[in-house]
């Protein structure tokens, strides 16, 4: 097994395991959103509870082998680095790599946009479910309230990766930490709506990876982007 091979085992073990790899502290702005990031914590482990311990977006995986084959090859080291660094390391990879091109030095501040972007993609796909159902017209009318509700939860994340990336832009760490820790808060929206009305999310499993991808997002943008 090549090192490369030998780092992505060690951080798709920290995924499944559900290990921090990073022994920094958090910055005193993510103390802000605990309690959402521990709801949002909950909500992923919910949402992909598995008896087996290796076991990533539905699929039960037998050894590290499977592991290993689920991620894209030749992963840049830089980038298992920083990935390495967030609760979800491998979903990290998997977000980012489409959106780093050979070009695009792999450093933290590069990765968070590519996780706003993947981020972007992620909600636009859940918006564009979310729509569809709820102009179904099979849909239980008790669940269009519900709809709506997820829809005005994707537009405000929306709306938030916008005012991220205009906070890069003008190098405001401040502001892009409060948008990142928002959108822990909205990604929660639709779910709550849905267990609050004791139904079942039909876009549970989209929320699940969004929700990862909002925490992988805080998670590098709050502790590893300095300007």
């Amino acid at each position: 097994m090549g090192i490369n091979h030998f780092i992505i085992a060690l951080i798709s073990l920290t995924c499944l395991f559900s290990f921090s790899a990073s022994t920094n502290a958090s910055l005193p702005l993510s103390d802000a959103y605990s309690p959402a990031s521990s709801e949002l914590h909950d909500m992923i482990e919910v949402m992909f509870e598995s008896p087996s311990p290796f076991a990533f977006d539905g699929t039960t995986l037998e050894s590290i082998d499977d592991v290993l084959s689920i991620l894209p090859g030749s992963v840049d080291p830089a980038l298992q680095k920083i990935c390495g660094n967030t609760d979800h390391p491998v979903e990290c990879i998997k977000a980012t790599m489409p959106f780093l091109d050979e070009k695009t030095p792999i450093e933290p501040l590069s990765v968070l946009k590519a996780g706003i972007e993947a981020m972007d993609n992620q909600t636009k796909d859940a918006l564009a479910e979310v729509t569809k159902l709820s102009m179904d017209p099979t849909t239980p009318k008790n669940v269009v309230p519900i709809l709506q509700k997820c829809i005005d939860v994707y537009n405000n994340i929306l709306n938030s990766d916008q005012k991220s990336l205009e906070a890069i832009s003008n190098r405001n760490l401040v502001q892009l930490s409060i948008e990142l820790g928002a959108n822990v808060e909205n990604v929660l929206g639709c779910d709550n709506a849905f267990k609050q009305a004791k139904l079942e999310s039909p876009i549970k499993k989209m929320d699940a990876m969004l929700a990862k991808i909002v925490s992988n997002t805080l998670t590098i943008g709050v502790d590893m982007v300095h300007f």
